[in-house]
């Protein structure tokens, strides 16, 4: 039985200079680990289009599940978003739901609401949209070929809130067991193969 392979993909010029420490992969490792996914890559790039599309060229070639953490906030050098639905087609579009929780957590605290916080609830109309119950930017999850790739903020307790709440669920759902096995089971396969 073939095994489930993750990749995973960090973005932001902080990771590589050294100002941000990048914890979120080996948390994103443990998970995927108890529930018998296997971590083939970790990559780190830049808030560069030509090396976030090269690594995405890149990681799905030998896996199952790609995730990317990083680019998705509110300012100038956070191009994740635009380059995602440019790879995977669509356009940005504003998400009704995002956009009325973007609002409350601003007026909430008395802060005004900024343009670049709207932006925040533009995502690309090819995505499935998860909802950031943690903060302002939503995770997206698209399918290509087979496979699921899942972009999430940087952030370290809204990425792991949007693990929690849906990739992990949505990656057991996608995968399966023989019969014989148990949930944490290293024999776990890709319902959707290569």
């Amino acid at each position: 039985m073939e095994k489930i392979y993750a990749s995973l993909i960090t973005i932001g010029d902080e990771l590589l200079i050294g100002q941000t420490v990048d914890t979120n992969s080996a948390w994103i490792a443990q998970q995927l680990n108890n529930i018998g996914v296997w971590v083939k890559r970790r990559v780190a790039v830049g808030d560069n289009k030509e090396d976030i599309v090269q690594a995405l060229d890149e990681e799905s070639r030998d896996a199952h599940i790609v995730l990317i953490t990083g680019g998705l906030g509110p300012t100038a050098d956070d191009i994740t978003k635009p380059v995602l639905t440019e790879y995977f087609g669509g356009t940005l579009i504003v998400h009704e739901e995002t956009l009325h929780s973007v609002m409350a957590f601003f007026e909430s605290r008395g802060l005004p609401v900024l343009q670049r916080n709207v932006d925040q609830a533009r995502v690309p109309d090819s995505c499935q949209v998860l909802f950031n119950k943690r903060g302002t930017a939503p995770g997206m999850l698209f399918r290509k070929n087979g496979k699921i790739y899942v972009s999430m903020p940087g952030v370290p307790h809204e990425m792991k809130g949007i693990m929690e709440d849906y990739v992990l669920g949505i990656i057991r759902k996608n995968s399966i067991h023989p019969p014989c096995c148990t949930r944490r089971c290293s024999r776990r396969a890709w319902a959707n193969p290569l």
